[in-house]
C-alpha cells in the first residue's frame, strides 16, 4: 500500500505555497513518498492555463483596493478565487497510482470531497461536465492540477467559510452565472479549519488506499 506525508503550515502566500509544492515535487521524483499540503492562503486571484487575458467582472482597481493579488498559476483550468476560511489542499502524488490516467485522479479528488463533506450532513455531489463539488446546484470546491512528470500539484479548494464576495468580481473556473456556497452556510457555523485538515487527511488515506506516515 501506497503512503503519504502531510505539511499544515498554517497561511502562507500564494507564491510561499508554489515553492513549498516545487520542493516537494523534486523529493517525490527522488523516489520519496507521496505528500499532501494542507494550508489557506491571503486574498489572491490566480488564472490558469486556459486564460489568455484577464477579464474580471469587476473594474481591476476592485483587487487591488482590498489588497487581492492577481497570479497567473502553473495549472489546469480557468479563474478562481482564495482566501482565507478556505481550505486549499495541494497533493503532490505519483499517478502511476491511477495508471497515469488523469481524469480518474480528478474523480477521486472529488469523491474525497463529497466524502468529506457528507462527514457533515452536507449532501454534496459531482455534476457531469464540471470539475468540483457542489450542493444543491451551488460550487462548495473546485480542482485544478498540474502535472510534472506523471507527479501532481496544484489540487483542490473547499470553502469552509470565509467571505466568499470576491468570486462575484470573476467567472469562476470560467462558468457564467455560477454561485459559490461554503460549509459554514449550511452548517450555520463555521468549523475550524484545522479540524477540517483532520477529516481531508481520513478521506485522502481512504479514497486513495494510502496510508499516512504523519507530519514532514
Amino acid at each position: 500500500m501506497n503512503g503519504f506525508f502531510t505539511l499544515r503550515p498554517g497561511r502562507i502566500s500564494y507564491r510561499a505555497g508554489l515553492a513549498l509544492q516545487q520542493q516537494l515535487l523534486a523529493h517525490r521524483e527522488a523516489g520519496t513518498a507521496d505528500f499532501l499540503i494542507l494550508l489557506e492562503h491571503p486574498p489572491v486571484i490566480t488564472l490558469g492555463s486556459k486564460v489568455k487575458e484577464f477579464r474580471p467582472l469587476a473594474p481591476h482597481d476592485y483587487f487591488e483596493s482590498r489588497g487581492i493579488e492577481v497570479i497567473r498559476a502553473r495549472r489546469g483550468g480557468e479563474t478562481t478565487y482564495h482566501g482565507p476560511g478556505q481550505l486549499i489542499g495541494y497533493p503532490i502524488v505519483g499517478l502511476d497510482l491511477v495508471n497515469r490516467d488523469l481524469h480518474r485522479f480528478l474523480r477521486l479528488l472529488e469523491e474525497l470531497l463529497v466524502k468529506l463533506l457528507r462527514r457533515y450532513g452536507i449532501s454534496a455531489e459531482r455534476l457531469a461536465g464540471r470539475t468540483g463539488v457542489w450542493v444543491s446546484g451551488r460550487k462548495i470546491a473546485s480542482i485544478g492540477v498540474g502535472v510534472r512528470r506523471w507527479i501532481s500539484w496544484h489540487g483542490f479548494a473547499l470553502n469552509v467559510g470565509g467571505y466568499l464576495s470576491p468570486f462575484g468580481a470573476i467567472v469562476p473556473c470560467g462558468l457564467t452565472g455560477v454561485e459559490m456556497t461554503s460549509m459554514a452556510e449550511h452548517l450555520g457555523e463555521e468549523p475550524s479549519i484545522e479540524e477540517v485538515e483532520g477529516q481531508v487527511i481520513h478521506c485522502f488515506a481512504e479514497v486513495f488506499e494510502s496510508i499516512h506516515l504523519g507530519e514532514w
